[in-house]
């Protein structure tokens, strides 16, 4: 079976994008928005994702690749068992019993709306349409890599053609594999403000340093870093703006967005490093909400 796929490029960057696809789909879980599932984008020789498990199953939640997000699913807490809750990205899902929401649990799947896909040289259109008795909506991301620049650009825009204000947050996780180089002293990730927080792993694998997270030594497989709630940025949307670098290699990428962080979150293993940034969205019925991510690849020193 073949995997729905295609190819873009600005002839500086080339990146592959796995398509949604409720059958053939490379990703089918339960938790990611399934659009934006990105396992290759290369510039100047440089590879900046690429599959960071082991294990792989269409449906296992994390088997996913790229810059991919993921919204707060609406409704779990107030469904009852055997009730419906919303994820964004992916469809109505069912509640099956009281047990917590986690979202490494696979969902049944009640209802994945409809996918439209628009492929062009330099960019891939997705559209995600939910038509549902409680929730309904359009949601459109375009995953293009802008004109004669080193840069990926990921634009949405969100509304709400139902009848519910529909209120969440969604954050993008990053999954950074660069160059297959493992997680280590080799990389920092550095932010505009300094860095408040604790986590597991810090202080033995890692350490907050100012605005920076460094790596005290090479992770080895089974290790992770986990900070759930790191702070220091202030509501200016210039928070939001974060750098990563391999100096190993020699490659690294600024991300930044037009919208005020939320929450910051980071985490990692040996394979890939992962700051999660989110924002909050806020859409009443027939409002719609934008918002762009931009990543800026570069070469250190060049």
């Amino acid at each position: 079976m073949k995997i729905p796929q295609t190819q873009i490029s600005n002839g500086i960057i080339s990146a592959k994008l796995y398509l949604p696809n409720s059958h053939k789909g490379y990703y089918q879980g339960t938790r990611f928005d399934w659009s934006g599932n990105m396992p290759s984008l290369v510039f100047k020789g440089h590879e900046f994702f690429g599959q960071w498990f082991k294990k792989y199953s269409p449906e296992i939640h994390d088997a996913i690749m790229g810059p991919v997000e993921e919204f707060t699913a609406l409704d779990y807490f107030e469904a009852k068992p055997g009730g419906r809750f919303l994820k964004i990205g992916v469809g109505v899902l069912g509640k099956p019993d009281d047990k917590p929401f986690t979202f490494s649990r696979l969902y049944p799947k009640l209802d994945l709306g409809k996918w439209t896909i628009d492929k062009q040289d330099d960019q891939v259109k997705f559209v995600h349409e939910l038509n549902d008795q409680d929730y309904s909506y359009n949601y459109e991301k375009i995953v293009k890599l802008t004109k004669d620049k080193p840069e990926l650009v990921l634009s949405h825009t969100f509304k709400n053609t139902g009848k519910n204000v529909i209120e969440t947050s969604v954050y993008d996780h990053n999954f950074f594999v660069i160059d297959k180089q493992p997680v280590g002293p080799g990389y920092s990730i550095k932010f505009p403000f300094n860095l408040i927080g604790e986590g597991h792993g810090i202080g033995e694998l890692a350490e907050i340093e100012g605005d920076k997270i460094i790596f005290l030594r090479e992770l080895v497989n089974g290790e992770t870093v986990f900070c759930s709630n790191l702070e220091g940025f202030s509501a200016s949307s210039k928070d939001y703006d974060i750098r990563i670098e391999n100096k190993t290699t020699g490659a690294g990428v600024r991300i930044t967005c037009d919208q005020s962080l939320l929450k910051l979150v980071f985490w990692c293993c040996s394979t890939t490093l992962c700051p999660e940034p989110y924002i909050k969205i806020k859409v009443k019925p027939v409002e719609e909400f934008s918002w762009e991510i931009k990543y800026e690849f570069y070469v250190l020193n060049d």
